[in-house]
């Protein structure tokens, strides 16, 4: 009995997925109505890339618009290579280098085991990978309205 019953399951399972694979893509409404930030454009279509923004080369220290966020990125940071093998950054930012190159020094933090809160001798893996927090400040007009006010202790 429990074979027939499973054989009758397997049976009806197997002709509902045929006739749900024979039907066509039902797709009238397009994009369904629906606009991405992008704009509207079919799901199926590809379109052409948005061309690249434009970061200014240098513009100096850029404020802080809320407590503890990571410095913003000032300059260019085209074919900056940062990877497990080299990170571009600390050619500049790095304490043995920051003032011969006149750069911003990494804070102390960086050198800090996350867990332990143990004093490394170098930056600490946690940290290397800077483009995680810092980011660069392209010249690129908001996607979505934005009235964010920042702290009154930084203004």
């Amino acid at each position: 009995m429990k074979r027939l019953v499973l054989a009758v399951m397997a049976f009806g399972l197997m002709l509902a997925g045929a006739v749900h694979s024979a039907e066509e893509l039902h797709n009238p409404g397009g994009i369904g109505g629906l606009e991405s930030l992008r704009g509207a454009s079919e799901l199926e279509a590809t379109r052409a890339a948005d061309p690249m923004k434009r970061y200014p080369r240098d513009q100096g220290t850029i404020d802080s618009d809320y407590v503890y966020q990571p410095p913003l990125v000032p300059h260019t940071i085209r074919n900056y290579e940062v990877s497990k093998n080299a990170n571009k950054c600390l050619a500049c930012h790095s304490w043995k280098n920051a003032n011969e190159m006149g750069a911003t020094k990494i804070s102390v933090t960086h050198y800090q085991s996350p867990r332990e809160g143990q004093v490394l001798s170098d930056v600490s893996p946690a940290r290397y990978f800077c483009l995680q927090c810092h980011v660069p400040q392209a010249d690129a007009k908001p996607l979505v309205g934005n009235d964010f006010q920042r702290v009154d202790a930084l203004r």
